[in-house]
């Protein structure tokens, strides 16, 4: 039992303390875990648009390149273990119909949907949507089927 100035009896307050300053300290670990969640996210999201746009360069034909990028924007996030509600990899090809000598570039979008359902904070989303864009020159003097 603590006695204030004036003689009081001051019995409580620590719990009182408590059940104020936990929720709002609860409240800031979420949100930090919240963003550094996004921000990872979101470099691993621009990592695997370069991925893809550097395989679908390299593609000898637009459907080898739309197939390689699609499976390296995957094999990207996965690999760095990204888990995404959903994953959607978007290559521009129309390039490969340039005829050989003219420069040309793919590019990739890769989409990743974010959960955050787990961390019930008030005000973030159950889940974000991350994108990503990367461009790769297709090789100006390489044979294009």
């Amino acid at each position: 039992m603590t006695r204030c100035r004036r003689g009081r009896i001051e019995r409580g307050s620590a719990a009182v303390e408590a059940a104020i300053g936990l929720p709002a300290f609860m409240l800031f670990v979420g949100l930090i875990i919240f963003g550094g969640r996004t921000a990872i996210t979101h470099s691993a999201v621009e990592s695997a648009a370069a991925d893809a746009a550097r395989t679908a360069s390299i593609a000898r034909s637009a459907s080898q390149a739309s197939q390689g990028a699609q499976s390296a924007g995957q094999a990207s996030l996965a690999n760095q273990g990204i888990r995404c509600l959903s994953v959607t990899v978007t290559v521009d090809v129309s390039d490969f119909a340039k005829t050989v000598g003219e420069p040309g570039s793919v590019t990739a979008t890769v989409e990743c949907r974010l959960d955050l359902a787990d961390l019930s904070v008030p005000g973030v989303p159950g889940s974000r949507l991350i994108t990503a864009t990367s461009s790769s020159p297709i090789d100006t003097w390489r044979e294009r089927g």
